[in-house]
């Protein structure tokens, strides 16, 4: 075994023995189907913290020569699998982390160069005089080597780590990028010695206008990932079930994890921030842990028309449109909101419906990460005042504060969200659900909820360890916050709740367009039966 051919299995069993294994070894039985076919070449992103390393771990524990890795997927998915011990341990793997290479080659001209002699260097140790003394080139090299050795061990498997980070971290060197996308092409493409090459890293593939360096690939992303799905996260049956083995509420699991949406009403939850919250038998944030809100800071800061409006429509539980198809798959060819909002889904703080293209924020736990971006910005200080302000706000609510609760409302509307179409009953709803964005810790907040006769506009539904009554709000665009109250009770809204057994609060909320006032009517519910 070495450091790039064959490398073992000890990475993927000490993931088998970590106290929390979630089995996602099904993405074997993919790999195999198109394995030495015309979709043999895989590049699946995802953000941080969606378990790429595990994924690439698992491979090559299973491909690898060198190693005997049965008794580690006994009792996996894929050993019920006809083409388990077709593959297993029985074919050359080359892994290949990029951000290693990076980090070696000290300057960024000589990282091509420096991965190119490192890997060369181990299989010219490996295969001797079946690399000629004079190649200088890797893909040389394996072409030799597989032209000798093709009936007795066959091709290599590519299984390429952080592929993407050159633009990452590399994001103005246009140079170094066109050098490193050709050495993959000349590596990978039109090669007969490639039985597959399974790339992963946070970006799709970059794109060059007509510069075609990696077309020989199917991606898989945030985006779009197609079969993958599965693979991308935690399915959520798989979170019930950690849920059910740790003691834990699978409802407040799915408020703070949960929220990226795939093909077929799919849920895929946030893996780290699972394991981590069964482990520590807490729900909070746990993105903070490898991520920091000044990089998604850095992106809303950046001045495109509709951008702000955008997000503040996120932040107060909203969804807007996008166009992901013209994203240049990189961090600096930016040329409209559409182009950050899709960098924002690649890197997990937004998640995308593709069959309504529409983006929005996933959960409690991507939520906190804008707030505290939001927080400390100039140029998003009155959104941050109002965020501020949404605690006192509720207390006026449960206090049954009328008119305390209409300022509060005008405030945040004046204040800032009077740069978004401020029109209808939608966008009212978007300034009510972010003047009430504290709420959110001790309630579920529902838009459109299906009650009675009809949709209620706003529902907060207490969290299982909350005291405070339930809130049914209504909502109304130049009538009276009064009729909104008697719209809650003809169309029987309440009857929704018939499982809740706490208070129930009413609460009207018409804007006058004329005055540009708010108005407020607060109830206590009491059922006539």
């Amino acid at each position: 075994m070495g450091v790039y051919l064959n490398p073992g299995n000890e990475a993927f069993r000490q993931a088998l023995r970590s106290e929390i294994y979630v089995d996602k070894s099904g993405l074997i039985a993919y790999t195999n189907r198109v394995m030495e076919t015309e979709r043999k070449n895989l590049c699946v992103s995802r953000p941080r913290r969606f378990g790429k390393s595990m994924a690439v771990n698992m491979l090559c524990a299973y491909y690898g020569r060198g190693c005997d890795s049965e008794p580690l997927f006994a009792g996996l998915e894929i050993a019920g699998e006809p083409s388990f011990r077709e593959h297993l341990n029985r074919h050359n793997v080359l892994l290949l982390n990029i951000q290693q290479f990076i980090r070696g080659a000290g300057t960024p001209d000589h990282f091509v160069d420096y991965l190119e002699a490192r890997v060369l260097e181990e299989v010219r140790e490996v295969y001797g005089s079946l690399v000629g003394e004079t190649e200088q080139h890797l893909p040389g090299a394996l072409a030799s080597v597989y032209a000798k050795k093709r009936d007795a061990e066959g091709g290599f498997l590519f299984i390429i780590d952080e592929w993407d980070c050159v633009f990452r971290e590399m994001k103005g060197n246009e140079k170094v990028q066109r050098a490193y996308l050709d050495f993959l092409r000349d590596l990978l493409k039109d090669r007969t010695y490639v039985k597959l090459a399974y790339m992963t890293g946070i970006l799709p593939i970059k794109k060059y206008g007509t510069h075609s360096a990696l077309n020989i690939f199917d991606e898989f992303s945030m985006t779009d990932p197609g079969r993958l799905a599965p693979y991308v996260g935690f399915t959520e049956e798989e979170v019930r079930r950690l849920c059910a083995a740790y003691h834990m509420d699978f409802e407040e699991a799915k408020q703070w994890y949960d929220g990226y949406l795939f093909e077929q009403g799919r849920h895929i939850y946030n893996p780290k921030s699972i394991v981590d919250a069964m482990y520590n038998r807490k729900f909070r944030s746990y993105w903070t842990r490898t991520e920091t809100y000044e990089a998604l800071r850095l992106y809303m800061d950046m001045n495109f028309d509709g951008l702000k409006d955008s997000i503040i429509s996120m932040v107060g539980g909203g969804s807007c449109r996008i166009n992901p198809e013209k994203f240049q798959n990189d961090m600096t060819s930016f040329e409209s909101r559409d182009d950050v909002l899709t960098l924002l889904v690649h890197l997990g703080y937004l998640a995308f419906d593709e069959a309504r293209r529409m983006v929005f924020i996933p959960n409690m736990e991507i939520a906190g990460e804008f707030r505290n971006a939001i927080d400390g910005s100039k140029g998003w200080r009155q959104v941050a005042e109002a965020l501020e302000r949404s605690e006192r706000l509720l207390e006026a609510t449960l206090n049954g504060e009328e008119e305390i609760v209409a300022e509060a409302i005008d405030g945040v509307h004046m204040e800032e969200v009077s740069v978004l179409a401020y029109h209808d009953e939608n966008s009212l709803s978007c300034v009510i659900a972010l003047a009430y964005f504290s709420a959110r810790k001790d309630y579920l907040l529902i838009r459109e909820f299906p009650s009675g006769k009809g949709f209620a506009d706003i529902v907060f539904l207490p969290r299982k360890k909350s005291s405070r009554p339930a809130l049914v709000v209504e909502l109304k665009w130049n009538r009276t916050a009064g009729g909104a109250i008697r719209q809650i009770k003809a169309r029987e809204y309440v009857k929704a709740l018939e499982g809740y057994t706490g208070d129930i609060l009413l609460v009207g909320i018409n804007y006058d367009k004329m005055r540009k006032k708010h108005r407020c009517t607060i109830e206590k519910y009491r059922s006539e039966g």
